[in-house]
């Protein structure tokens, strides 16, 4: 393990042309299919219904309505915001890497960090088998 991280470190280092990223599965399905199985995915994870059962009870007044749409109303809000600041991370993010990979500096220096990460863990390992 120790030896194969330091060739992928020094491998990396050495190889002089762009990073090479797969990009087979960016076109697959679409937006439109990336946004339903990110929703699916938020609505079937059971710690979202657990934050909500903690988390939403003290901003229901009983004395307002019915708590079920209350808490239904309240989901719907925390879950229209994340879905905003999301879209917005995503845009953020695909500005940057485009930048990024066209940048010839930056991609210098992102090669060299994944080298020392690489040397980084096999250090650990090292140190952590004895």
């Amino acid at each position: 393990g120790v030896a194969y991280l330091l060739y992928l470190a020094w491998k990396t280092l050495k190889d002089s042309g762009p990073l090479a990223l797969n990009s087979s599965d960016a076109g697959h399905g679409g937006f439109v299919r990336i946004v339903v199985t990110g929703m699916l995915i938020n609505v079937l994870n059971p710690k979202l219904s657990l934050f909500f059962l903690a988390f939403l009870p003290q901003f229901i007044d009983p004395s307002a309505g019915s708590v079920t749409q209350q808490v239904v109303a309240l989901g719907a809000v925390f879950m229209a915001m994340t879905f905003a600041v999301f879209v917005l991370y995503g845009a953020f993010a695909s500005v940057v890497g485009q930048r990024l990979l066209r940048n010839e500096t930056a991609m210098t220096w992102m090669r060299r960090s994944v080298a020392a990460v690489f040397a980084g863990f096999s250090l650990r390992l090292a140190i952590a088998e004895r």
